[in-house]
């Protein structure tokens, strides 16, 4: 065996993706990933994690040291003064070993970089891409969502790493809905002129950014890697997102004109990408634009609140005026709500309350270095 560092040699790159395949290749519940946004991840020019951070990618080749047999990726971020380690993009054939040989590159190399633990199996970016091990799913993979074979979990549980979260994925669909409900708790804002919910218009882009940044800044500001998000940075991501959104599938709060929450979802490109065979040149935008209306899956990536209003229903509202507005496209069928962390039981009771089915199960570990 041995442990090449890919760096950017084309050959090595493409074998890194080829691991990826030849695990699945049997798998009809895969959707292969686009190619060029995983490579985005390793790109210094589309990806701003590496203004305060670092990235390497791994690939082990097996006993005739030519066929690549597992990768990984190892990268860390200083936030709030302090250096997070992590690794992901790991593929392995079931083989203790080799996942053990690659395991130990990625930590090796982080505690080099000064890291005293590692986070696992996660993006080198945001949250709603790419996070966490899949444990279980009664659906195929929605964009950018991990999928794993069952045996990953072993293999990574062997190596001392221990579950820090567990991140679940809710469906609300029209059957299940349990409306009059959602309406008695979100009727504690509806009757009150204080408040007030605004679909995104994207006419007013710019503006919609700017509630965005205000509410997350307060919202996401009790994390222990908490920073601020820059306007200019979310406003170019919300002008970038929206050949995946309508407007229907941003939903924003306001009390007394201010803004105090939203929910953000994006269509669930993954019922046209599952096509693609993980490519997006140009022919494959043509269809994606052709095919883009026949999507009936919308998908929550980002849901927030500012502290000093949660739990007065606010929570509900988002929901309802989300769930409203796609009710009126008669196509649509059902609304996913991912990355339900198990450190917000209260949102967690209130889904299972009203009427959401837990669809999916993803598992964020840790280890600490000794």
């Amino acid at each position: 065996m041995e442990i090449v560092l890919i760096g950017n040699n084309a050959q090595l790159i493409r074998s890194f993706h080829a691991v990826g395949e030849r695990i699945y290749e049997n798998d009809l519940y895969y959707i292969k990933p686009i190619q060029s946004e995983l490579e985005a991840v390793f790109n210094p020019q589309k990806n701003n994690s590496f203004k305060k951070g670092e990235a390497v990618r791994f690939l082990l080749l097996g006993e005739d040291n030519r066929t690549a047999v597992g990768r990984i990726a190892a990268f860390y971020q200083d936030k709030a003064g302090k250096r997070r380690g992590s690794w992901g993009f790991f593929e392995c054939e079931n083989n203790v070993s080799y996942a053990q040989a690659l395991i130990a590159s990625a930590e090796k190399w982080l505690k080099e970089k000064g890291c005293v633990s590692a986070q696992a199996p996660v993006n080198f970016g945001s949250r709603d891409r790419f996070w966490g091990l899949w444990i279980s799913g009664s659906r195929r993979p929605s964009y950018q969502e991990n999928y794993h074979p069952g045996y990953y979990r072993d293999l990574i549980e062997n190596a001392g790493y221990a579950l820090e979260i567990e991140q679940t994925t809710y469906e609300i669909d029209r059957e299940n809905f349990q409306m009059k409900r959602f309406k008695k708790i979100a009727a504690r804002t509806f009757g009150n002129e204080a408040y007030e919910y605004r679909i995104l218009d994207f006419s007013c882009i710019d503006s919609f950014a700017l509630d965005f940044v205000e509410v997350y800044n307060q919202a996401w500001a009790f994390h222990e890697d908490f920073e601020p998000l820059e306007l200019q940075a979310i406003q170019k991501q919300f002008r970038k997102m929206k050949a995946a959104m309508l407007p229907e599938l941003g939903v924003f709060a306001y009390h007394e004109n201010r803004p105090i929450g939203f929910f953000i979802s994006i269509l669930e490109l993954n019922e046209v990408f599952k096509d693609f065979d993980g490519q997006l040149g140009l022919w494959n935008k043509l269809l994606f634009l052709l095919r883009r209306n026949s999507i009936q899956t919308a998908r929550g990536i980002i849901f927030g609140i500012v502290p000093k209003y949660q739990n007065k229903g606010i929570e509900a509202g988002l929901i309802m005026k989300s769930h409203d507005a796609l009710s009126k496209i008669s196509r649509f069928k059902r609304i996913e709500l991912s990355w339900i962390g198990d450190f917000n039981p209260k949102m967690i009771s209130m889904l299972n309350a009203l009427g959401a089915q837990l669809i999916k199960t993803h598992h964020t570990y840790l280890k600490i270095f000794s």
